[in-house]
């Protein structure tokens, strides 16, 4: 598949969804531990908010909403989700049901966010880096 889609193509693809998740995980105030010009579109590490037990999170998303995001490792452990865009998962569509399954898991956790404001500016992103 990368054969046939080009290196070039497949490293725009990454970065394109790198972005739009980053708009989306920003709009529910979530906030990056890896500074912008350091990050790998792939690999997706953010804080968990305060107050959000991280693994019960994660294990909704895995339950309810068949979606796996990694914890963080060794000392980051309990603090931070990483998100994987990778490969064939690499897709806008997997960027937006990503946004979407954690708004809901946060709002339910108490916390105030919007997915419908998460997906929007995802989707603005999507539409800019399409036209960049």
């Amino acid at each position: 598949m990368l054969h046939e889609e080009g290196v070039e193509h497949a490293w725009k693809r990454h970065e394109r969804n790198h972005h739009a998740l980053r708009a989306g995980l920003e709009a529910l105030g979530m906030a990056f531990i890896v500074p912008e010009g350091e990050r790998t579109p792939q690999l997706n590490a953010v804080s968990v908010p305060e107050g959000v037990d991280e693994a019960a999170v994660r294990r909704r998303l895995l339950d309810e909403f068949n979606l796996e995001i990694g914890g963080g490792l060794g000392v980051l452990a309990g603090t931070i989700w990483r998100i994987g865009l990778m490969g064939y998962g690499s897709r806008p569509e997997n960027v937006l049901r990503c946004l979407e399954a954690l708004g809901t898991v946060l709002a339910d956790e108490g916390l105030s966010v919007s997915k419908e404001e998460a997906i929007a500016e995802a989707q603005q992103a999507l539409a800019e880096q399409a036209t960049a």
